[in-house]
């Protein structure tokens, strides 16, 4: 949004948000996080492999059968 937008063709909740003080926005924020906690959000983060601070692999879900998912399979010429 820059200062020569008109109004009318923003958005009519950001036109809302904007106008709200900054207490009022934290207010809103606040009633965002509680919700999205409620409804199974979590704060904590996701692993990123790009990371230089990941420093164990991330763990993985074992196949029901126990076994290894890829199997080296050969086939004979001969």
């Amino acid at each position: 949004m820059t200062s020569g937008d008109s109004p009318e063709l923003w958005d009519p909740e950001w036109t809302e948000w904007y106008r709200l003080t900054p207490m009022e926005r934290w207010r809103e924020s606040q009633k965002l996080w509680a919700f999205y906690l409620s409804v199974g959000g979590s704060l904590d983060s996701e692993p990123d492999s790009q990371s230089p601070f990941q420093f164990e692999p991330a763990p993985r879900a074992a196949l029901a059968d126990g076994r290894p998912g890829l199997r080296v399979l050969r086939r004979s010429g001969i």
